[in-house]
């Protein structure tokens, strides 16, 4: 089943544009570069999609959190050049807080590496480096965060929960599974954006906790780590929690099934589950919970958890697939539509699994679906189009990122 929707193509934004802001928050905008690249290719160009959103068929649902690692003033220049291949509507300057837009909320900027999550989300980057958190996420900088996302949900009706604001390190890298990002990383303090978002309270229950260990008083241990060695980092407010595999302090911690880890580095995730992301329970001992991570038990102190409402998803029978992307298949494409790089669609292809007995937070719902865009002025077939499969998808709060599961395949439990 295919479902075409083909939206006009907004023009390349200029400098004359009027940000989208918060009247008191002074925006100014400096386009990022739409521009070919190398005529001969439709797909080499830079550095968003023209699109018409938000629309029936590309709702704007989710908002993503970034930062930089490097300067702001850089990263507007990055932003400019076509052939970086990457974009974020927004950029936040860590001394003051300034904001500047560099791509309309109604285009695709390229910001997640996953393209229904950039095709349905508004990106904003923060100036400032995951392992230096705390000296660059300030006062001004948190507060005109908070109020530019304000405004962003409430003008398109994003809820303020950890399911629809999410950091970098929640979604999933489609293309590159090895390569999804980390930012904002532990030291980006969850709980305090949350309030100032004015977020409402989860309600409490008993399938479901959500992670919230304290970040005054949550200090891991962590390292960051090169090719050249790792190195300890100061120990510091941190939203991130380790996950063990037992329920003691000196367990081994936990590693994912495809990529490994198990290390105190803050960019491996395999072991880390961040503040506000809830999880469902698999077993309770003494002082000690073990929720149901990446496909397997993670063990953290109870103390820092808090019970959490919601609906689950199970395997209907058997085990399942798990999905990084919720593609159509390449059946369900047009002909004609996939030109350039790559020369056929892709097809969703399964990176883990959940065996029959585990259960995982559902975070959303989607059909297949997928934003087929080329360059402008490239007269590609299908251009700025919408295709949907048949499969709808539930999104899950599955380890560190947010993945999907067939609606065929689970039974839904509140």
């Amino acid at each position: 089943m295919v479902t075409l929707a083909v939206g006009l193509p907004a023009a390349p934004a200029s400098a004359a544009v009027t940000p989208e802001c918060p009247a008191r928050l002074a925006c100014d905008f400096v386009p990022a570069a739409y521009a070919s690249n190398n005529p001969a290719d439709a797909n080499a160009y830079g550095n968003y999609d023209p699109a018409d959103r938000p629309s029936k068929q590309l709702p704007i649902k989710y908002i993503v959190l970034h930062d930089t690692e490097g300067s702001y003033d850089g990263t507007l220049a990055w932003f400019q050049d076509p052939a970086a291949y990457t974009s974020a509507h927004y950029v936040i300057r860590s001394a003051d807080g300034h904001v500047t837009q560099m791509v309309r909320t109604s285009d695709v900027a390229w910001h997640a590496g996953n393209s229904l999550i950039n095709a349905q989300s508004i990106g904003i980057e923060q100036e400032g480096y995951a392992a230096e958190g705390t000296a660059w996420f300030t006062d001004a900088l948190y507060e005109n965060t908070a109020a530019l996302v304000r405004y962003l949900a409430a003008r398109y009706r994003i809820p303020l929960d950890r399911e629809h604001i999410l950091g970098h390190d929640d979604v999933a890298n489609q293309k590159r599974f090895e390569e999804s990002h980390t930012d904002p990383g532990p030291y980006w303090d969850w709980d305090r954006f949350m309030r100032l978002l004015h977020a409402p309270a989860a309600e409490p229950g008993r399938a479901l906790v959500t992670i919230a260990p304290g970040f005054a008083t949550n200090q891991p241990a962590l390292t960051s780590c090169t090719a050249s060695g790792c190195q300890d980092l100061p120990r510091r407010p941190s939203s991130t929690v380790l996950l063990r595999t037992e329920p003691r302090d000196d367990a081994p911690l936990l590693t994912d099934p495809v990529l490994g880890g198990g290390t105190t580095d803050i960019a491996d995730w395999s072991d880390k589950a961040a503040a506000g992301r809830t999880y469902a329970v698999a077993e309770r001992r003494g002082g000690w919970t073990a929720i149901w991570f990446g496909g397997q038990k993670g063990w953290l102190p109870t103390k820092v958890l808090r019970p959490a409402a919601g609906v689950t998803v199970r395997p209907r029978s058997g085990t399942i697939p798990v999905f990084p992307a919720n593609l159509p298949e390449p059946g369900e494409w047009p002909a004609g539509a996939p030109a350039g790089n790559p020369a056929t669609p892709p097809a969703p292809t399964a990176l883990y699994a959940i065996p029959a007995g585990q259960r995982y937070q559902l975070a959303d719902r989607d059909r297949a679906k997928i934003y087929y865009a080329r360059f402008d002025g490239a007269g590609v077939p299908y251009n700025h189009t919408v295709i949907a499969g048949a499969e709808t998808y539930y999104r899950i709060s599955f380890h560190h990122r947010f993945m999907y599961v067939r609606a065929r395949d689970v039974t839904l439990d509140p």
